[in-house]
């Protein structure tokens, strides 16, 4: 096993890392200073990776805290790649016309995100970053968008910044995901600006790659079937092909299927064939002492369901700074209303 070296001796702030999957993002803010003092995930799985990595298990169901203040240790920031779910606001208006609270308890009841509101409502951190798919904002036609920044901000009183960022500049994949950060203080913050283009696809590949990752004879004449198929509806479906001197399509947890989001081209005499896990690893910018102590399948569904760690580190570099520095937000209505109401909790 590889020793995983702190890049600090002694850290700056403390984090929680929920939702917490093989710890992407808890590497990311390692990186710059943080330590982590709790860690949930409920897939066993998982958690089998990260405590392999991290020589700690997770707390299982985040649904299970229902004491935060109690079982959880202070911190600073929260960390969450919280699960899409639909919220139902039906009957908000009902309860109105009763006159009836209808605050984001019940709102956003029975999904995950509940647990997280509560949690930043519990324990007020001074900071959070919560990471989801890009579809997160057209979801549920903008309604589950719409509730979340309305509980991270009316409800709960947080200065928000979202923005989509694309890992491609960092990584060679193409990875579009929804970041969400917040501040207890209407403190100024800004996204990093990455780069359009980035490292290729070649840099990351394995020299010497088993002959077991190659597509059989069956598959890739199905895969080719199938996006025939599909082409002569007019549809896009079918398999990428990789170009090596560029990026990948995004890696998903249904790779392990059959690979079709991601084939390497070995020539013409040679099928293509699938990323290896570490290859996987490697995609997401997960650094070399991470290892992989489950088989290829989980291994492939926890990657596709991971972050990249590279642009979660520039996130959380931007959210130290703006932290360090409490540079306040210039003076506007909206601004100063956010003001008051974090003033008046």
């Amino acid at each position: 096993m590889k020793q995983r070296k702190k890049p600090f001796d002694k850290s700056i702030f403390k984090f929680i890392d929920l939702f917490a999957g093989i710890g992407g993002i808890r590497i990311a803010f390692e990186e710059v200073g943080g330590e982590c003092v709790f860690t949930s995930e409920w897939d066993v799985k998982a958690q089998e990776t990260y405590e392999h990595n991290f020589h700690e298990k997770p707390f299982g169901d985040i649904r299970q805290i229902t004491e935060p203040k109690i079982q959880i240790p202070k911190f600073d920031v929260l960390l969450a790649g919280f699960p899409c779910q639909p919220f139902s606001i039906a009957g908000v208006s009902k309860k109105k016309s009763l006159g009836r609270e209808h605050g984001f308890l019940d709102e956003t009841q029975g999904t995950l995100f509940f647990d997280v509101a509560r949690i930043i409502k519990d324990c007020e951190p001074q900071a959070f970053l919560l990471e989801n798919v890009k579809n997160l904002r057209s979801h549920d036609k903008k309604k589950t968008f719409q509730v979340i920044k309305s509980v991270l901000e009316d409800e709960l009183g947080y200065t928000v910044y979202d923005m989509v960022l694309d890992a491609k500049g960092l990584v060679p994949q193409h990875r579009e995901r929804i970041y969400i950060v917040g501040f207890k203080d209407p403190i100024k913050f800004e996204f990093p600006s990455l780069p359009s283009q980035g490292p290729k696809l070649r840099d990351i590949l394995e020299p010497e790659v088993p002959e077991k990752y190659t597509l059989t004879d069956n598959l890739w004449a199905y895969l080719k079937n199938y996006a025939q198929k599909h082409k002569e509806k007019g549809n896009g479906f079918g398999y990428g092909l990789a170009d090596l001197d560029g990026h990948t399509r995004t890696l998903s947890a249904r790779y392990y299927k059959d690979g079709s989001e991601i084939l390497i081209p070995q020539g013409d005499d040679k099928n293509p064939r699938r990323l290896t896990p570490k290859e996987c690893q490697k995609l997401q910018g997960f650094p070399d002492w991470f290892e992989i102590p489950v088989s290829d399948t989980a291994a492939y569904k926890q990657f596709g369901n991971s972050v990249a760690v590279p642009v979660v580190k520039k996130i959380a570099e931007q959210m130290l700074e703006a932290m360090l520095r409490r540079e306040p937000i210039e003076s506007t209505d909206e601004n100063t209303e956010k003001e008051r109401r974090v003033d008046a909790k």
